[in-house]
């Protein structure tokens, strides 16, 4: 008999057509569902919508249908507060220190490759699978490799990059080798209907997309407007609060000018937004320090492909290696928007060798200026 596997439910197509294609292959399915508390259920229950009822009650009713139509248990795992301290909070933390942040970098192997696994391995689960747009080799002496999905427009290697080779081991992404359309073709005939509505997001704990008011609305965050100054240090105007805006960023800035203004970069010190031309937003290089290494430890410089952001079309790049899991990044062609807290994942065609954080240097755009 094959090992029991749980199936990380969402609610979405994914994860639904991911359980029916582990059952049609012979597995004892679980279900099994993380609450983070920024939860909006399509089909809530009503019977379990009254002021007593707890969000496990919710999360349970609502999901059953699912549960139901596949034949499976289904499990609930309260993570509120570990959610709240490992993601949300990193997210306000990472704005704070005037830089941008990744979630999904930090959630998936803290949180569904972390907590939901341990929690469906005392289920009796060997493995967790997910509805990841991601493939995983297994090599005859055990060491897993991680690959981008067939559809190269749902990939999710990205979000991946940061597990662990034990993380990797214990999972498994049956809709890797799929497209999107086929996997919502496969789910229309099964008759497999999800109880979310559209696509899953990077910051699911923002359904309004509204990053400020987010950030405003959580406690002992403070905005602080500051002044905003050109590239040569000329002060042109005001911001309401660093962490309204990102390297790159075109909009909000507020500064009338004969070209466009964008966000060069966010400085701390002095609570100062720079701003400037487009041509100035490329560098050359980066540094990417906490590298989580799913290859094999490179001790010389490699040429990889290089995605500095999720929505960031991958270009070539030599990373040398330095130590404590840092290395210096030199672009081959000058990247636009290089920006400190987002994750940097290194290729080779497309097997995902690693992935660490882009780290700010602390030197002020005015004095790498002066350095030429």
């Amino acid at each position: 008999m094959k090992p029991t596997v749980a199936v990380a439910l969402s609610g979405g197509v994914d994860s639904l057509t991911t359980a029916w294609l582990l059952k049609v292959q012979g597995y004892p399915v679980i279900g099994v569902h993380f609450i983070t508390g920024f939860e909006h259920y399509n089909r809530p229950a009503l019977d379990a919508s009254g002021p007593s009822a707890s969000m496990v009650d919710i999360a349970h009713q609502a999901l059953m249908p699912i549960a139901t139509r596949l034949d499976i248990a289904l499990k609930i795992l309260d993570g509120t507060k570990r959610f709240k301290t490992e993601v949300v909070d990193y997210f306000v933390n990472t704005y704070r220190a005037g830089q941008t942040p990744s979630p999904c970098l930090v959630c998936n192997p803290a949180i569904k490759f972390g907590d939901l696994f341990r929690f469906s391995h005392q289920l009796g689960a060997k493995w967790l699978a997910t509805g990841h747009y991601a493939r995983i080799h297994r090599k005859a002496d055990g060491h897993i490799e991680l690959y981008r999905g067939v559809d190269s427009s749902k990939d999710q290697s990205y979000f991946l990059s940061r597990l662990s080779q034990q993380q990797l081991t214990r999972s498994m992404f049956p809709l890797g080798e799929m497209t999107k359309p086929e996997v919502i073709e496969l789910a229309q005939k099964n008759d497999l209907s999800p109880i979310t509505d559209g696509e899953s997001q990077d910051i699911c704990f923002i359904k309004s997309g509204d990053y400020g008011q987010f950030l405003g609305s959580r406690p002992g965050f403070k905005a602080m407007p500051g002044p905003i100054v050109d590239t040569d240090g000329e002060e042109i105007g005001q911001h309401p609060g660093l962490h309204l805006f990102t390297i790159g960023q075109r909009r909000g800035i507020n500064c009338p000018a004969k070209t466009p203004y964008y966000v060069i970069r966010i400085e701390l010190d002095g609570n100062r937004l720079v701003v400037g031309q487009r041509d100035a937003l490329f560098t050359p290089f980066c540094e990417v320090a906490d590298i989580n290494w799913i290859a094999p430890v490179p001790t010389t410089p490699i040429q990889v492909s290089i995605k500095i952001r999720y929505r960031h079309g991958a270009v070539a790049a030599t990373v040398s290696p330095l130590a404590n899991q840092t290395a210096m990044v030199h672009f081959d062609e000058p990247q636009a928007a290089v920006t400190p807290g987002q994750g940097a994942v290194f290729y080779r065609d497309d097997m995902v060798l690693g992935g660490g954080w882009i780290v700010d240097k602390k030197i002020t755009f005015l004095e790498t200026k002066e350095k030429g």
